[in-house]
């Protein structure tokens, strides 16, 4: 079959949608990604995958939508897919437009993260649930990230038989790594006695930074935080920058701020918890790379993270949009080393059964026909 992987921008096609590409090109398919322009397209070109760039939005302005929709229907008239396989809920519903005007016979939809389950004005959520409706008749296949979106999904008449696939990364890319961690710690100056917390996210208010930052104040001296991750040009929202340097100017050595990396399973590695406060999420990418390195996890209890950690097993689970909650925590993983490594292994068991890469990128293949 001729595959269509399309996605919004670049950040989500590399680190989201490549692992399934790889799968479906194993299994004989050609497979074209679509996504905007950008930087982090080298490494599926490299591969040797055609990316066509599109003029893709994440905006409601329903001008530029207009133009990526014409952009869409030439492209799929043009190549003629078997299947296109869209993902993110305003670039997903555009190509499945674009797809059924095309002709397309398949169109599959995975739904990281449904709108209307986000805070936000009635009139967003409500026009947000629509458009799920209206693009739900147009998808042959539905899938999810996350089990409770799937029941929404099936409960709320989006598609009668939405499935959740979940999603996964590579144990032999995420796991314990003695000789990572020593060489990190030692370049980025983690003494042995610091209790090493890492969030990976965006870095964008709702993915609870300025919680974070404000709970620090509150844990113990040994607790020092890093923070990976940069904003994205396509990014809405309260720029961070005054937070971080108020936080900055409290704990000093305490914290920093590691910009993107490359080499996220070293860091995570050399890291003794994780912690991503979102106030929102689909099923975190970040949070099954911690598990499988063996990190304890510190999570908002929220869609997503909740069908991750087993609170009080794998790690703790707390309010979301609150600092006291996750201070506290914080610092009770901080101050008992033999906690965190209890919950890291148990996690990581977790992990290795639930969301291995390998495993969900063949079962949404099978699901998809593909």
């Amino acid at each position: 079959m001729k595959i269509c992987e399309l996605t919004n921008v670049d950040f989500s096609l590399r680190h989201f949608l490549l692992p399934l590409m790889r799968g479906l090109r194993g299994r004989g398919h050609e497979v074209v990604g679509v996504c905007a322009e950008g930087p982090l397209l080298d490494l599926p070109r490299a591969e040797g995958f055609r990316i066509e760039a599109m003029p893709l939005a994440r905006s409601l302005n329903p001008i530029p939508q207009a133009r990526a929709f014409r952009a869409l229907l030439d492209l799929f008239r043009r190549e003629k897919f078997d299947l296109v396989h869209a993902h993110m809920p305003i670039s997903g519903l555009l190509a499945r437009l674009a797809a059924k005007a095309a002709g397309v016979p398949h169109i599959a939809y995975t739904c990281h993260g449904f709108l209307f389950n986000q805070p936000g004005p009635w009139w967003r959520r409500g026009l947000s649930l629509q458009l799920e409706r209206l693009g739900g008749r147009m998808t042959d296949v539905f899938l999810t990230v996350s089990a409770e979106e799937a029941e929404d999904a099936r409960r709320l008449g989006i598609h009668p038989r939405a499935t959740a696939v979940l999603n996964g990364r590579d144990p032999a890319i995420f796991h314990p790594d003695a000789a990572a961690r020593a060489a990190l710690r030692a370049e980025l100056g983690a003494t042995e006695t610091d209790c090493v917390i890492v969030v990976v996210s965006r870095l964008v208010r709702h993915k609870g930074h300025p919680e974070l930052l404000r709970a620090m104040e509150a844990t113990p001296d040994n607790a020092v935080l890093w923070v990976v991750g940069e904003r994205l040009a396509s990014d809405h929202g309260e720029d961070l920058d005054s937070h971080f340097a108020r936080a900055e100017a409290v704990l000093g050595r305490r914290v920093q701020r590691l910009g993107y990396r490359h080499d996220i399973a070293r860091i995570l590695a050399a890291a003794d918890v994780f912690c991503l406060p979102s106030h929102f999420e689909g099923l975190p990418m970040s949070i099954i790379e911690a598990m499988l390195t063996g990190l304890p996890v510190v999570a908002t209890n929220i869609r997503g993270p909740r069908e991750q950690v087993v609170d009080g097993q794998t790690g703790l689970l707390v309010p979301p949009m609150t600092d006291a909650p996750l201070a506290e925590a914080l610092s009770r993983l901080a101050s008992n080393p033999a906690l965190r490594a209890r919950m890291g292994a148990a996690g990581q068991a977790v992990a290795l059964d639930k969301f291995d890469e390998a495993k969900i990128v063949g079962r949404t293949m099978d699901l998809m026909g593909a």
